[in-house]
């Protein structure tokens, strides 16, 4: 059974940083390609960072620069640095494999709250 548990969230003024872990289970991070999502409040699920199973990175083009995700393959977790908040990073953030999809198994993610 493939699950996933996201921590690391919070409240954050502009300009702040966080960084979110995933813990895997079910799921091999090093063999599989595995991303970031994240849904604003009102808006569709967008994916905004993977991480293919050969270790190449890919961003949204707006996060660039920004956003680093990565992952550790002997805990088997997937991280994400967020730097340089900004309202709009505000969000539930979940991981998940970078082919799933709404009829997969998705955890309960963390908020992100950028506020000052």
């Amino acid at each position: 059974q493939v699950q996933f548990v996201e921590s690391g969230g919070g409240l954050v003024q502009p300009g702040g940083s966080l960084r979110l872990s995933c813990a895997a289970s079910g799921i091999s991070v090093r063999a599989n390609s595995m991303a970031w999502y994240r849904q604003p409040p009102g808006e569709q699920r967008e994916l905004v960072a993977r991480i293919n199973s050969g270790g190449s990175r890919d961003y949204l083009d707006s996060l660039r620069g920004r956003f680093t995700i990565s992952r550790d393959i002997f805990a088997n977790m997937v991280h994400l640095q967020m730097n340089s908040l900004t309202l709009e990073d505000t969000a539930v953030y979940y991981c998940n494999s970078a082919s799933a999809t709404d009829f997969d198994s998705w955890g309960q993610g963390t908020q992100v709250t950028v506020s000052s």
